[in-house]
């Protein structure tokens, strides 16, 4: 709802007050339930998690070629004791990271086509002065 609200553009204020103990019953909103409607308000506005994912693939991939690099220079230097474990958990990580970058770069695409399908105008004009409107 917050984010709804803020996205018309309604003006808020905060009011502090003392909220009455439950009538009666208990809430049928269990921990799970808390935590969807979070991440659904999370999800509904936004389409920054799917870029964390673009950045963190990224982040991971610079590190593994950076780690992959190590590894060359630790083997020419120092030689290597197990030899193929390097090169593979390097491969493997670097196509990981890779795949997690452009998972999250088509979640973007999608998010976006997600928000588009919506059709929420760019604006929204709160008052119409003169015209046909009046308001």
């Amino acid at each position: 709802m917050k984010g709804l609200f803020a996205w018309v553009g309604f003006r808020t204020v905060t009011i502090d007050y003392v909220r009455a103990e439950r009538a009666a019953g208990a809430t049928k909103f269990s921990g799970l339930a808390l935590w969807n409607f979070a991440l659904e308000g999370l999800t509904s506005f936004s389409t920054t998690p799917l870029k964390i994912w673009t950045y963190l693939g990224a982040a991971s991939a610079l590190a593994t070629g950076a780690y992959g690099v190590f590894i060359i220079v630790h083997t020419i230097l120092l030689g290597n004791r197990v030899p193929g474990y390097a090169s593979l958990f390097t491969a493997v990580m670097f196509f990981g990271s890779v795949q997690l970058m452009s998972i999250g770069l088509l979640g973007e695409y999608i998010g976006r086509i997600y928000i588009e399908s919506k059709q929420r105008p760019t604006y929204i004009v709160r008052k119409s002065y003169g015209g046909k409107g009046g308001g």
